[in-house]
């Protein structure tokens, strides 16, 4: 199996291709038989990266949206018009919930850019995903994660409509409670070696995912850990924590990128050495 990362913020400096890059995150999955896309960033951007590893959209087999923001479903219909055909588009039913991001009492609008009609008009085949599905032999899509340790707490500047906050969103009030994104999920990977997670931005807390990971697929190891971590906006006592219960799980390999933000990515390649790496456009994995 060949993990390959398609879409992310950054372009490696040596990159031996002309990738582009963007806040968001696209990942490309190659079972042999099957091409999965895994998140599709935030713009067309993604056709371009796509095109440099030789991949056209009518070459995908399926869709997985990890969560609904923008930067992980903006390229949804480049893909969708581009393919030319229906395409299976697994997700978890609240990914069209409206969501947004405070900064004091200001707000913006961040949740999948288009309604879910336009989408299927241009092809999508949506498929609700509400508990661990097996894709494909091997590749489980997670569900929702089960939310079972007491210190991933999630970014509290990331709320939906609701009784809480009130903040000036586009010059009118609002009231907004934080966002729980029950809709966030995974890609699990049984490998020879271990446990393989593809996380979009972990808001549901990487080492809850990783738990879930672990009994979803029978492993008992966890061989690595690829895709967002959202630690950049948490607590310091969080960040700590997580790195802690990483240390724990001793993975072969961590490769973090998009939300994990630099100051923790620097923590992480300081604490696990040659077991971190840093996922940027064109990186890949083999399993």
């Amino acid at each position: 199996m060949k993990i390959t990362v398609v879409v992310d913020n950054c372009v490696p400096t040596l990159a031996k291709v002309a990738f582009r890059g963007e806040h968001g995150l696209s990942v490309l999955i190659e079972t042999g038989a099957n091409r999965i896309l895994f998140d599709t960033g935030q713009s067309d951007l993604v056709i371009h990266n796509l095109g440099l590893l030789g991949i056209h959209p009518r070459d995908l087999d399926a869709i997985v949206l990890s969560h609904g923001h923008y930067d992980h479903t903006g390229g949804l219909p480049a893909i969708l018009a581009m393919a030319g055909k229906r395409l299976p588009v697994f997700s978890h039913p609240d990914i069209f919930k409206p969501r947004f991001a405070v900064a004091g009492t200001n707000c913006r609008y961040v949740g999948v850019p288009f309604n879910k009609e336009y989408l299927a008009r241009l092809g999508a085949d949506f498929r609700s995903v509400e508990e661990p599905l097996e894709l494909v032999p091997n590749l489980w899509i997670s569900g929702p994660i089960p939310r079972e340790t007491s210190y991933e707490e999630g970014d509290a500047r990331l709320v939906v409509p609701g009784e809480g906050c009130e903040c000036d969103c586009n010059g009118a009030k609002a009231e907004f409670q934080k966002d729980s994104l029950i809709d966030d999920m995974a890609i699990f990977i049984r490998c020879s070696k271990g446990l393989l997670l593809l996380g979009g931005c972990a808001h549901s807390g990487i080492i809850n995912m990783v738990n879930h990971g672990l009994k979803v697929t029978g492993s008992i190891k966890v061989h690595g850990i690829l895709g967002g971590t959202h630690l950049g906006p948490t607590s310091d006592s969080q960040q700590s924590a997580t790195i802690a219960a990483l240390e724990w799980f001793n993975p072969d390999f961590i490769a973090s990128n998009h939300c994990t933000g630099f100051a923790v990515m620097a923590k992480l390649a300081q604490t696990f050495g040659p077991q971190f790496m840093p996922a940027f456009c064109g990186t890949v994995i083999e399993c």
